[in-house]
């Protein structure tokens, strides 16, 4: 059995952070396991309240999993702020975790921010070197480098940025191009890079993009994929949960993490049918 781990934030909702991380380790058959950074009270609607823990607090959660349990990958979330961030990079190191992913997630869907300023240095100067692969959108790509990211070439530039900062893999995503008809995400390694395309969709229903996104890549990396190919799957997974929608709460809607299973085995479009046609 493989397993995974996730460091990050609690969502009341159920649609991003451990909750969706966890939903989504064992749709793609990875054992998950978690280690809780913060409380946030939030919905559809937004963050109502944020409640970190303290860095003790992470550290010893994710202890208990290193001594006995183990994990064959690890995935990074909203970590809050610079002592939470110093402590995970302490027992990443310290238990030699190498297939790890970072998620740097710094805003929630409706603005509230998630790291604070300070943190963001710390990210850099202790995560990134540490990690196998960072997943940033635009807007907190544009943070981690202060350029702003208009273009693909643009994509590019960043991506090269973030590598000279410790990232040894890193992927662009697309979801914030708006005005293409593509997302399109850019997955540099260091020495070159590939374009990943999906049809964009017009929905709202976009909660949990991020770290659903990033822990289909965890899951797969817990599984002996390669960077590539677990890119390659966390692509489609992602595609067919937004493509699927839950119609839950009146924000911005949680995605569907069994909708990839159910698409490799047949059952998307039927269960689609059958909500619609409700």
């Amino acid at each position: 059995m493989k397993k995974a781990l996730t460091i990050a934030g609690s969502d009341s909702g159920g649609g991003a952070g451990i909750q969706a991380d966890l939903k989504t380790f064992q749709e793609l058959g990875v054992y998950g396991m978690s280690a809780l950074t913060a409380v946030t009270a939030q919905n559809t609607l937004g963050v109502q309240g944020v409640y970190p823990l303290t860095a003790e607090a992470v550290a010893r959660q994710i202890q208990s999993v290193g001594d006995d349990i183990g994990s064959n990958a690890v995935k990074t979330g909203m970590l809050f702020n610079a002592e939470i961030i110093e402590a995970v990079a302490g027992k990443i190191r310290e238990f030699g975790w190498e297939r790890v992913v970072i998620d740097p997630v710094m805003i929630a869907k409706g603005g509230a921010s998630l790291l604070q300023q300070q943190a963001v240095s710390a990210l850099k100067k202790h995560l990134l070197p540490h990690c196998l692969i960072i997943t940033p959108n635009i807007p907190e790509a544009e943070v981690l480098t202060g350029m702003s990211i208009k273009t693909i070439a643009d994509k590019k530039e960043a991506a090269v940025r973030i590598h000279e900062l410790g990232a040894n893999n890193i992927v662009i995503k697309g979801g914030h191009d708006e005005a293409t008809a593509q997302s399109v995400d850019v997955l540099f390694d260091g020495t070159d890079f590939t374009y990943f395309s999906t049809p964009r969709i017009e929905t709202k229903n976009t909660h949990g993009t991020g770290c659903t996104f990033s822990a289909a890549i965890t899951a797969q990396l817990a599984k002996g994929s390669s960077v590539h190919d677990a890119v390659s799957v966390a692509k489609e997974f992602i595609q067919a949960a937004i493509a699927t929608p839950l119609h839950i709460g009146s924000g911005h809607g949680p995605t569907n993490h069994w909708a990839y299973k159910m698409k490799k085995g047949g059952g998307v479009s039927s269960w689609r049918e059958s909500v619609l046609n409700k």
